[in-house]
């Protein structure tokens, strides 16, 4: 059972009178002017929320300064929250909520130091929207929580803003917890491609795959992605040990794999070889979708295969929502966009939106055997540069498809070269080479900000 709170929130109606009644002497409650002179921590910091109506109602939306924007839940739910990470622990001392006209008639305030444990430092039981401003708070952690329980109308919940004031410490506060343990803190390199394993070794000169293992493993990143179709054509379990494992098998255990729909072929099952070569690496969370976390990214291992299940769908979405980290890249098999001879599947449209809505920035795939590296665009293939940024990488062995239909938005297209992705990762932004066997760089990006 939580304790019940003291602190009230003031009104700004009733406080502007409060002032002209009392004048000056509300400044000399030093805990209410105290709490008024601390700065503004929340602005334009990462946020997350349980939902979100759609792509225009983002978390960050309430942390953003612009009072024309918003966050809002999807209708009809409860509870739902909003969550803001102010990068430390700090020392909360005010919180402002401006309401939308879908506003909470009960919701909690919430403090924590690691996005798991929580503390209440505010309750409000019969509020009637406008604009709240809680003050004298006392609560400390890094991470700050508006938990609504009891909608005010019969839409969502939706602030146009959520400022959180006091003062940060000086050092460090541990982060929201990782499957995989990780805290933000530094860059790293990952390698990535797709399609990868012909049946053939390196004793065959025109083998590509082990040529791009070779590379990979020079590279020597912290971990590998690879995005589906490893094992080519029915992908069976002897198929992996006797030409994957060969080469690229060599860092299984620092690989995060996700299927193709050539590890569907297997006359033993679909994913039958897959799971069995790969077992837990490929199966972390008991799925063949999991997620996991290094430094500030969070990244998300998807199964094209299976996007018409809802227990996926269910799952990226409570996923997404449970997110500390600032920034998100996803990978599959199916590319959304592609300008080779699969072309664009809409399959993965929908992953799209949902990922879209949570401000994802990176989304990589295989499927079509070339390079090629799109501008951020919404689902729906319109430019915008709050957009994901879409990469095809499957050139890690499997024959080459050539351009067939050039997308829109694509910026760079290479058939016929063999190699991976080298991608270099900070906690605020990203780029990456596409690296030929030869290790030359054959592109580079731009370098981008997380969203």
């Amino acid at each position: 059972m939580r304790p019940e709170v003291s602190v009230r929130p003031v009104h700004i109606g009733v406080f502007a009178a409060v002032l002209v009644l009392v004048g000056g002497l509300l400044l000399g409650w030093s805990g209410r002017a105290g709490a008024a002179a601390d700065p503004l921590l929340s602005r334009g910091r990462a946020a997350t929320a349980s939902s979100t109506e759609g792509s225009s109602y983002a978390a960050g939306k309430a942390f953003d300064g612009n009072t024309g924007t918003r966050w809002a839940s999807t209708e009809g739910k409860d509870p739902q929250w909003l969550r803001v990470d102010l990068g430390a622990n700090a020392t909360v001392s005010r919180i402002k909520l401006a309401w939308e006209a879908a506003y909470a008639k009960a919701y909690r305030l919430e403090v924590s130091a690691d996005g798991a444990t929580w503390t209440t430092v505010a309750e409000e039981k019969a509020g009637n929207g406008g604009t709240d401003e809680w003050t004298g708070l006392t609560g400390k952690g890094r991470y700050v929580r508006m938990y609504g329980t009891a909608r005010g109308t019969s839409y969502g919940y939706s602030l146009f803003e959520m400022e959180v004031y006091g003062t940060a410490d000086a050092t460090p506060s541990p982060t929201a917890p990782s499957p995989t343990g990780t805290t933000p803190g530094g860059a790293f390199t990952v390698v990535a491609a797709g399609d990868i394993a012909a049946q053939c070794t390196a004793s065959d000169s025109a083998c590509a795959h082990p040529r791009t293992a070779a590379l990979a493993q020079r590279i020597d990143p912290r971990f590998y992605l690879t995005m589906g179709d490893n094992q080519y054509d029915d992908a069976r379990l002897a198929d992996f040990r006797a030409y994957y494992d060969k080469s690229w098998g060599a860092f299984k255990a620092k690989t995060h794999p996700v299927p193709g729909n050539h590890e569907t072929y297997d006359p033993a099952g679909p994913l039958a070889g897959y799971k069995a070569y790969f077992g837990s690496v490929a199966y972390p969370q008991g799925k063949s979708w999991y997620s996991f976390d290094e430094g500030n990214w969070h990244f998300v291992a998807l199964d094209s295969n299976a996007f018409d299940q809802s227990a996926q769908i269910d799952w990226l979405k409570a996923d997404l929502a449970a997110n500390a980290r600032k920034c998100v890249a996803a990978y599959w098999h199916h590319p959304l966009y592609s300008s080779g001879g699969h072309g664009n599947d809409p399959v993965s449209r929908p992953v799209w939106r949902i990922l879209y809505d949570a401000r994802a920035d990176l989304v990589l795939n295989g499927h079509d055997h070339h390079y090629e590296r799109f501008a951020p665009q919404d689902p729906d293939g319109r430019a915008t540069a709050d957009g994901i940024v879409e990469i095809v990488g499957g050139m890690g062995g499997a024959e080459p498809y050539p351009i067939e239909q050039v997308q829109p938005n694509s910026q760079k297209r290479i058939s016929g070269d063999y190699g991976v992705l080298k991608l270099d990762f900070t906690d605020s932004g990203y780029g990456w080479s596409y690296l030929g066997t030869d290790g030359k760089a054959k592109d580079t990006s731009p370098t981008y900000s997380c969203h």
